[in-house]
């Protein structure tokens, strides 16, 4: 009698989950008033500075890179340290793709100064909202990132082995709306808070 071959390998196992982290707390001081030219320069500064020292990664953190069958972290310095933190040498992927959505203040009086996190707020409103992108990526740009970013996390993801990103804030929050659009829950949520994680799973 002829062996019975053997069934073909299934191709629904359950996919991996997708983890958006933040990095950790930058080195640049947010404790200072800025007029609107001003917060373009702290900016630029912030884009290529890298961690505050003697931080230490927060334990779940450090078990979620440990359980990862595959790490990326966006180009930046401050994520780019913040993976070397807690990867244990193990091999991180590096892609622009996951870099922050810019971040480019509206023109106001040089009398008007704000502490850089309330910039931070006014500029994403004016990008969000009014496309204010001063030559630099616009948000219908950059929502065609996190889709981008979304599937291919996706596509790493079904071979069931969870992935984690090391990213930016609102970029990491875009790449969670994709996630969510295409059929991803949210299973557990630290917020946005430095070294966060957003922990994303295929709902059944």
């Amino acid at each position: 009698m002829a062996a019975t071959p053997a069934p073909p390998e299934s191709t629904s196992a359950r996919p991996g989950a997708i983890i958006l982290a933040r990095h950790g707390e930058p080195a640049l001081s947010r404790k200072c008033l800025l007029t609107s030219d001003q917060y373009r320069d702290w900016w630029a500064k912030y884009e290529i500075g890298g961690l505050r020292a003697g931080q230490i990664p927060p334990p779940e953190l450090l078990v979620t890179a440990q359980g990862a069958g595959a790490i990326y972290a966006s180009t930046r310095p401050r994520a780019q340290e913040t993976a070397a933190a807690i990867s244990d040498g193990r091999e991180v992927m590096s892609d622009a793709l996951f870099i922050e959505a810019p971040l480019p203040p509206p023109r106001f009086p040089s009398w008007f100064k704000l502490p850089p996190k309330y910039w931070g707020v006014v500029a994403r409103v004016w990008w969000h909202a009014f496309n204010h992108h001063d030559g630099q990526e616009t948000r219908r740009e950059a929502e065609t990132r996190s889709e981008k970013a979304a599937q291919a996390l996706i596509a790493r993801a079904e071979s069931g082995l969870d992935v984690l990103v090391l990213a930016h804030g609102y970029f990491n929050h875009m790449v969670g709306g994709r996630l969510r659009a295409d059929g991803w829950k949210l299973v557990h949520n630290q917020g946005f808070k430095y070294w966060s994680q957003r922990r994303y799973e295929r709902a059944d």
